[in-house]
């Protein structure tokens, strides 16, 4: 194992666990440079083709690899997360052709070289081994030329992704600069007009509305909205009252499996039958509470074979006594040796029992446990209701049931949204995976119940109704909006306008104190405070300060209008990073450069290669 992970972590190592995470190796060499085109294929990519079940295949991968690190699966936006796997698959498919056009290759001699280095395939002399380099292509069913193929493919992507995002240049000077812009530092003062507070003053007209709705018609539309009916059932939501001695002694018996507990007590019993076996039972137990012997007893009174050697019947076992295993467990539990169970009536009579011998592990009696065992008991039970009720529901809303009627026979709250937004959505229902169940085609024209939707705490089942798709709002719908904007804009204006006006008198820091509004002093800052917004961060270290004056700055920012007012930006000495950290970042710039010309790499690449998709395809794997 030690040396597989070594293998794996090496260059050969991982390019083989690319390959094996890929949507190329999940279908097999054979199939993806099998030649023609896949009649079940999303999309035709120069000549080559992405597969209809190779496209299924990553989406599901890349599914529960987001699972993973969400637990609620409705928050996943499933059309974004086709769309992202799509167009990885088919920005793959266009550097591989890239890759062969430009012949990009690496020979079987290069790729031998690179496998006998792996400790993996030597034997315990330090040799290659071909057996074990057999036995690994057979644990991955794998031929050697299905391994070569794709090693080589890989590599070619590689050397043609390295050709690409290793031409990023960005020297270090650059990055000095970059971070030197980092130490700088100065003393702000702080004024913020809010556009609100101008709203009075703002006079709007009919014409002024007029100019805007035409100049602004295309982008004012109306939301797609329905009137959502739905039911929402948790497992907090149901009532447990009642816990049986049934289910407790179901959860003590979970629970010991749990542990892998083996009873290893070894017993002995007195059996008394007959028409007297009761009376007889109570008279031994007596006799033995006032310290005779069980063996001796066992062999005088009682009535099975048993009794000739003292009682012994072994190392208890559940099976023997059929119907009767709980209540002798349950006479049993809590037994030391030594101890004497009270008579306990089987089908074979009445039986009292001792422990002899007990080599098995020390658990906890029932009793001991009874708070927690109730606790599981009721969950145990609650989950049980609650996946019956989803079931009945899912099974009623199949049937067509209309949302009133579920509701009603399963005592379930209905509940409704009205408006409900496919855009934007704020409400409590704003999950990817209900949204798109509200909006999707067929669900609209029917108006039937959909099927169970998981959420974060339980299920959801929604009618839509009362569709309204988007549409371009007249002028008399779209007038609230465009006054809505109208006013922002022009008091923003307004808001301005005033603090460009304080900020021409103010050229030292006397003129601060000077003016009709508070400054806030923030005291010596730095480009990553938190005390002024990204915007705001920004126009602070624009412009530098006159030698013993102050700098006013005086824009328009999210709230309305911001004024800052900044002494002589001041550069620390010393940076806080090392050579190795500049180098270290200079990489990160280069490599996000790179990243950059490979995305526009990719955009040439779709003009040279046709790029065809298969819409019905694509529709029938989204489940549209």
């Amino acid at each position: 194992m030690d040396k597989l992970r070594d293998f794996l972590k090496s260059w050969p190592g991982r390019i083989l666990l690319i390959l094996c995470l890929s949507p190329l190796a999940l279908l097999g060499v054979e199939s993806y440079f099998g030649g023609g085109v896949d009649p079940n294929q999303i999309a035709q990519v120069g000549d080559a083709s992405v597969g209809l079940s190779e496209y299924q295949t990553a989406v599901n991968n890349r599914r529960t690899e987001l699972l993973e690190q969400v637990d609620d699966a409705s928050l996943l936006n499933e059309d974004v997360l086709h769309e992202q796997v799509l167009k990885g698959l088919i920005d793959r498919t266009l550097l591989e052709q890239q890759a062969g056009k430009l012949g990009m290759t690496v020979s079987d001699d290069t790729i031998n070289r690179l496998l006998r280095q792996e400790e993996i395939f030597k034997d315990e002399n330090g040799e290659f081994s071909n057996d074990q380099f057999a036995s690994f292509l057979r644990q991955r069913n794998m031929t050697k030329d299905q391994l070569f193929t794709e090693f080589r493919n890989q590599l070619s992507l590689d050397q043609l992704n390295a050709s690409i995002v290793g031409t990023a240049a960005y020297p270090m000077q650059a990055v000095s600069q970059l971070i030197d812009l980092q130490l700088e530092s100065r003393n702000i003062w702080l004024h913020r007009f809010n556009w609100q507070d101008y709203v009075g003053q703002v006079k709007l007209s009919k014409n002024d509305i007029q100019a805007y709705y035409d100049a602004n018609k295309d982008t004012l539309k109306s939301a797609a909205v329905v009137d959502l009916a739905y039911l929402q059932l948790s497992p907090q939501t149901i009532q447990v009252n009642e816990v049986t001695t049934e289910d407790l002694q179901q959860q003590y018996a979970a629970y010991k499996q749990s542990l892998a507990v083996v009873d290893e007590r070894k017993i002995s019993q007195i059996l008394l039958t007959g028409n007297d076996a009761k009376a007889r039972a109570d008279k031994v137990k007596a006799r033995l509470a006032k310290g005779e012997s069980f063996t001796k007893l066992a062999k005088t009174e009682s009535d099975d074979p048993s009794g000739e050697t003292g009682g012994d019947i072994g190392l208890f076992n559940p099976s023997v006594f059929g119907n009767d295993a709980a209540a002798v467990e349950k006479a049993l539990e809590g037994l030391s040796v030594g101890d004497v169970s009270a008579p306990v009536k089987t089908s074979f009579g009445y039986q009292i029992f001792t422990v002899t011998e007990d080599n098995g592990s020390k658990i906890p009696s029932l009793e001991s446990m009874r708070e927690e065992l109730t606790a599981k008991a009721k969950e145990y039970k609650r989950q049980e209701i609650y996946a019956d009720k989803v079931t009945a529901i899912n099974d009623l809303a199949a049937d067509g049931f209309s949302i009133e009627d579920i509701a009603q026979q399963e005592n379930v709250p209905l509940k409704r949204l009205k408006d409900y937004r496919k855009e934007n959505n704020k409400s409590v229902l704003s999950q990817p995976a209900v949204i798109k169940q509200a909006f999707d085609e067929f669900t609209i024209q029917d108006q039937a119940v959909t099927a169970g939707i998981e959420v974060s705490n339980g299920t959801v089942w929604i009618q839509p109704s009362n569709y309204r798709p988007t549409k371009t709002l007249s002028l008399s719908a779209a007038t609230p909006r465009i006054t809505q904007i109208l006013r922002q804009q022009k008091a923003t204006a307004l808001a301005l306008k005033d603090a460009k006006k304080l900020a021409a008198g103010i050229k030292t820091t006397a003129d601060i104190g000077k003016q009709p509004v508070k400054f806030q002093a923030l005291g010596s800052v730095n480009r990553q405070t938190t005390q002024l917004t990204e915007k705001e961060r920004g126009l602070a270290f624009s412009q530098q300060a006159a030698d013993n004056g102050v700098v006013a700055i005086a824009s328009e920012t999210e709230m309305g209008a911001t004024l800052l007012v900044g002494d002589r930006i001041k550069t620390e000495q010393q940076s806080p990073l090392s050579d190795a950290q500049r180098a270290q970042t200079a990489a990160i710039i280069r490599d996000n450069l790179g990243q950059d010309q490979l995305q526009d790499y990719l955009d040439y690449l779709r003009l040279v290669y046709k790029v065809e998709m298969n819409e019905a395809n694509m529709a029938n794997a989204q489940g549209r």
